[in-house]
């Protein structure tokens, strides 16, 4: 009997996993909205996904909420820029979310902006777009697809949102992940595996911990 051990066989080299579809849901007001989508971008530069920016509304959301006097006059105005964004996606693609949201989003989060008005107006002209498409955001006349795309968005079992951000993973609705800082290059990555991991285990509904410290945007 020989007693020549085997060769143990190569380890198998695992399948690329299949390309991720992430939808991310935005309002231009919401600074962990704002945050998380950085987070996606950064991830898109590290991980093979399909990452389509999509319009959601926190005035919607908080339609019939009793709220607090400085957070009601930021959802009461926040409707501007999402119409101004739904009028532009109508007219120029829904390519032209990604650079309109950056755009709003630098000046209201990093530059601390709080006229909308003058935010949709440079953001606008930095984009080379109509100057036009802003009387959207004081008119009803997008407010159907407003409503369409921010229904889009709702977790369908529950019929409602849960918070935002809110990102569809995989076909899979998850409010968060939460973030007072933007991850980057391969801690972006890495965050983004675990997540995926989470979001597609068919068990997995909630994981929360208390927020402490303020919010980066660097």
């Amino acid at each position: 009997m020989s007693t020549q051990q085997p060769t143990p066989s190569p380890p198998s080299t695992p399948a690329p996993a299949a390309r991720a579809a992430v939808d991310f849901f935005f309002d231009p007001a919401c600074p962990f909205a704002w945050i998380a989508s950085r987070w996606m971008l950064e991830v898109e530069r590290h991980r093979d996904i399909d990452l389509r920016f999509r319009p959601m509304s926190l005035y919607l959301h908080n339609e019939g909420n009793d709220l607090p006097d400085w957070y009601r006059e930021l959802v009461d105005k926040s409707i501007g820029p999402v119409r101004v964004a739904v009028a532009a996606a109508a007219a120029h693609g829904d390519g032209i979310m990604r650079d309109l949201y950056t755009a709003f989003g630098t000046r209201i989060h990093q530059h601390k902006e709080d006229d909308f008005d003058a935010v949709v107006a440079a953001s606008l002209a930095e984009l080379g777009l109509p100057p036009e498409l802003a009387e959207a955001a004081h008119s009803t006349a997008y407010d159907e697809e407003v409503a369409r795309g921010h229904d889009a968005g709702k977790d369908r079992e529950q019929g409602a949102y849960v918070g935002t951000p809110t990102i569809h993973v995989d076909g899979t609705v998850w409010f968060g992940p939460v973030l007072n800082a933007i991850p980057r290059g391969a801690d972006a990555a890495e965050l983004f595996d675990s997540f995926r991991v989470l979001a597609n285990h068919q068990g997995f509904f909630e994981l929360k911990r208390a927020r402490s410290g303020g919010l980066s945007y660097d």
